[in-house]
């Protein structure tokens, strides 16, 4: 199946290595578009919560996807979250295609974009870091409470709910508000056209404007609950929304797809066949 061709795509808030991470349907959809370039705008891989003991083989196909991608001639941007904020040490540093930076501007068909995740926003919270902490532990249990109440909806046939939308777990609606309301109010002081958030789990689109000038906020975003991506293609910026995606499920695995009768065979029989014991003066 042919592949979308997209100038630029924004990705945030993956939350890989939690219970709430869908995986799947991002692999699926990265299955599905030839990207020119890709923004990781922060928190695709939740260090703070980060346990050895659950790291699913789907998340690290994502990483492998994305790693893929940049090989085979895509630029990646890993622009730092709140939760993988660690990676800022690698700030100006570059893998190949794939670049790690602090924020990123772009000139885009002549006007200006500003990539930031948004969680220096967040400067009132940030000196109680035992407080953060609770706060992302909670926020995990509430994604595992959701994911299980959800599941439980499903087979009842009833809609699903949320318990964790991002705006109730930082308080209230206004500070959603004051966050994207700055946000706006920064990128006309500061001269950009376009300026690009994630955090929030909240994906938007919408212009605005004030006594100075105006500019287009956007938001990616998430792939917990929303599961969402910015594009931009043919001039344009949309909301990619996987639920509304009627071809994405097809590319759920690429890989799989791409092997012929034989090694899939092969793969079947080596998986039925007993693991080697290790003698005992084996040093591993």
């Amino acid at each position: 199946m042919k592949k979308r061709q997209i100038e630029l795509v924004v990705i945030s808030d993956v939350h890989l290595g939690t219970f709430g991470c869908h995986a799947d349907e991002l692999l699926a959809y990265l299955n599905s578009i030839n990207p020119k370039k890709i923004i990781l705008n922060g928190d695709i891989v939740d260090i703070c919560q980060y346990n050895k003991n659950y790291f699913p083989a789907t998340h690290i196909r994502v990483l492998r996807k994305i790693m893929g991608m940049a090989t085979n001639g895509t630029e990646v941007y890993y622009i730092a979250g709140s939760l993988d904020g660690k990676l800022r040490k690698f700030s100006g540093t570059s893998l190949g295609n794939i670049h790690f930076v602090d924020r990123l501007t772009l000139e885009i068909d002549g006007k200006k974009a500003w990539f930031f995740h948004g969680d220096i926003l967040d400067i009132p919270i940030q000196p109680a870091k035992w407080m953060a902490k609770m706060g992302r532990q909670g926020f995990s249990l509430l994604i595992f409470l959701n994911s299980s109440l959800n599941w439980i909806l499903g087979t009842l046939g009833s809609k699903k709910h949320s318990l964790s939308k991002r705006n109730n777990l930082k308080g209230t609606v206004g500070f959603v508000e004051n966050f994207e309301h700055t946000v706006k109010e920064l990128a006309i002081a500061k001269n950009f056209d376009y300026i690009i958030c994630g955090h929030i789990h909240l994906p938007k689109k919408e212009i605005y404007e004030n006594g100075l000038g105006n500019c287009t906020y956007l938001n990616s975003g998430d792939w917990v609950e929303n599961l969402t991506a910015l594009e931009y293609a043919f001039k344009r910026w949309k909301i990619y929304r996987y639920s509304a995606d009627k071809l994405s499920p097809f590319f759920v695995d690429e890989e799989l797809k791409g092997m012929d009768i034989h090694e899939l065979l092969a793969t079947a029989v080596i998986s039925k066949k007993a693991p080697k014991k290790i003698p005992k003066k084996t040093k591993i």
